[in-house]
């Protein structure tokens, strides 16, 4: 029998940062009733999770990327060819509403959206709105953000803007009920590196030499997790088998909820994703901006977790083997204080972001 239940069309860019809080309200809107589906781009394929193939809809969508006339030639007819797919996507399909969580693949479904008259909503989860969600945000029926104050300075954004929080998938909420215990002063000490959907090579090139530096002491506590690119497994694993360090190097990691509960401490770039899901588990952690973006969303998204202190901010320009072997040296001595960042990184986590966004797509929606 046909499922009749209203369709929330849920758009998003094709990495972990836009998809999981994308899951995240799919998951609860189902648990509601609510039929969905997703439309992104082919990235969005490999990612596991809610979204089986049968529920994707790719369509034709390009970053525009600096000033180069033919670059934007080509990014502005793929996104209008891209637009109109959509919009015969939107007429066949039928949603009730349309919810976008950035990247520049949200931008067809959302303009088409408002070119067929259907309800539309924006989430942003960094703490300075996105390129794509900003260029929206004028021509969407409602804005929702992670944090508070995003848009205060903008009244004509404010009065349809409202604080729900980043979703949490389901991986996360599990994540989050695992209490953070501090490691004992000569116990082993678990340290996840992480680096966005791809890794960063910076992790590659400042880490093993931090670690090089530590205490041979420390050395023998360390049970090191690092996310490291194919191509630079083959200078990193050689440091870390000539200190004898208990270490698992790979890729990609598909069960990263887990693995940040599981740790004592977690050195990271400061995706809003991350930072989301860090404040949700409660997890300490040294942070590590993205440089070189025009929003320095990174930057602002780290200060979240550093003004309570449940987080280290180091500008890139500032992370070096050095610092950061003091640093995790300093935080090795101190389990106190880890505990106390944990706990300071809890403090501003949310986990009941899924239910209140569902709640404003379905009032925005009017069902």
């Amino acid at each position: 029998m046909e499922n009749t239940a209203p369709l929330i069309l849920l758009a998003a860019g094709g990495t972990g940062g836009h998809l999981f809080p994308a899951e995240a309200l799919g998951v609860e809107l189902i648990k509601r009733g609510l039929r969905v589906r997703l439309v992104t781009d082919d990235r969005a394929l490999r990612y596991g999770g809610l979204f089986s193939k049968d529920m994707i809809d790719v369509v034709a969508s390009e970053t525009a990327r600096g000033r180069n006339p033919l670059q934007l030639a080509y990014a502005t007819v793929t996104l209008a060819t891209g637009t109109l797919s959509a919009f015969r996507l939107l007429r066949r399909l039928k949603p009730v509403a349309v919810v976008g969580f950035g990247g520049y693949p949200t931008l067809p479904p959302l303009i088409a959206a408002r070119l067929a008259g259907i309800p539309s909503i924006i989430h942003d989860a960094n703490a300075v709105l996105g390129r794509a969600n900003r260029f929206l945000s004028r021509h969407v029926s409602a804005i929702a953000t992670s944090l508070p104050g995003v848009l205060d300075r903008d009244p004509a954004l404010s009065g349809k803007t409202t604080t729900v929080g980043t979703p949490m998938r389901p991986a996360v909420l599990i994540a989050a009920a695992a209490r953070y215990t501090a490691p004992e002063p000569k116990g082993p000490l678990r340290l996840l590196v992480v680096g966005g959907s791809q890794g960063a090579r910076v992790m590659s090139d400042i880490v093993p030499g931090a670690i090089e530096r530590l205490e041979p002491a420390l050395w023998s506590r360390l049970i090191l997790t690092q996310q490291v690119r194919e191509e630079d497994m083959i200078r990193v694993r050689p440091v870390y088998d000539r200190l004898k360090i208990q270490v698992e190097l790979a890729p990609f990691f598909t069960d990263l909820p887990a693995r940040l509960a599981s740790n004592h401490l977690i050195i990271s770039r400061s995706g809003a994703g991350t930072v989301a899901e860090l404040a949700a588990i409660g997890r300490p952690s040294i942070l590590v901006p993205l440089p070189g973006s025009i929003d320095q969303d990174q930057f602002a998204n780290a200060g979240v977790l550093s003004q309570v202190e449940g987080a280290l901010r180091i500008p890139q320009a500032e992370f070096t083997s050095d610092r950061l072997a003091s640093e995790i040296s300093a935080l090795a001595a101190e389990p106190a204080r880890l505990a106390a960042m944990a706990k300071a990184a809890r403090s501003v986590g949310r986990l009941d972001a899924a239910e209140r966004l569902a709640d404003l797509v379905m009032k925005t929606a009017g069902i």
